[in-house]
C-alpha cells in the first residue's frame, strides 16, 4: 500500500474503496475531513491504531460481510494489537462518530456501533484488488 503525502493509505476490497489512516492527527483528517456520512468506520476497541474508512458512494445500510471482515483486519494489523490473537473492532457509519472539543488527536466518541471479532492480518495481494495509493 502506499500514497505519499496523504493521510491515509489506499486498498480495494470487492470494489470498496478502502482507507487506513496513518497516524493520529491523520486519522482525524481521515474521519472528518475525508469520509462522507454513509461511509463505514473501524477502529480497534482499546487500542491505539488506525482509523480505517470503507467508501459507501451508493449509501448502502450494509456492505458484504467478506468486506467488512477483511477491512476490520487491516484496523486490527494497524493498532498496537498486531499481534493479538483476536481484536474486537468497533464498525459504525462515520455520521456516527465526533470528536468533543479538547479530544486529544485520534482519539473520538461513537453515538451507535456494534463489534466485529477478527485476527489481525494484513491483506496479501490475492485478497485484495489493485492496491493503490
Amino acid at each position: 500500500m502506499s500514497g505519499r503525502g496523504r493521510p491515509y493509505r489506499t486498498v480495494r476490497l470487492q470494489g470498496f474503496e478502502v482507507l487506513v489512516g496513518r497516524g493520529d492527527a491523520e486519522n482525524d483528517r481521515l474521519t472528518f475531513e475525508v469520509a462522507d456520512p454513509d461511509d463505514f468506520w473501524l477502529h480497534v476497541s482499546g487500542s491505539a491504531g488506525s482509523h480505517v474508512v470503507i467508501r459507501n458512494p451508493d449509501g448502502l445500510s450494509e456492505l458484504p460481510s467478506d468486506v467488512l471482515e477483511a477491512a476490520a483486519q487491516l484496523a486490527g494489523w494497524y493498532s498496537k494489537s498486531r499481534h493479538a490473537r483476536r481484536v474486537e473492532v468497533h464498525v459504525c457509519q462515520a455520521r456516527n462518530v465526533s470528536k468533543p472539543r479538547g479530544f486529544a488527536p485520534g482519539k473520538v466518541l461513537l453515538s451507535c456501533w456494534w463489534a466485529l471479532r477478527v485476527q489481525p492480518q494484513r491483506l496479501d495481494s490475492d485478497d485484495a484488488d489493485a492496491e493503490t495509493g
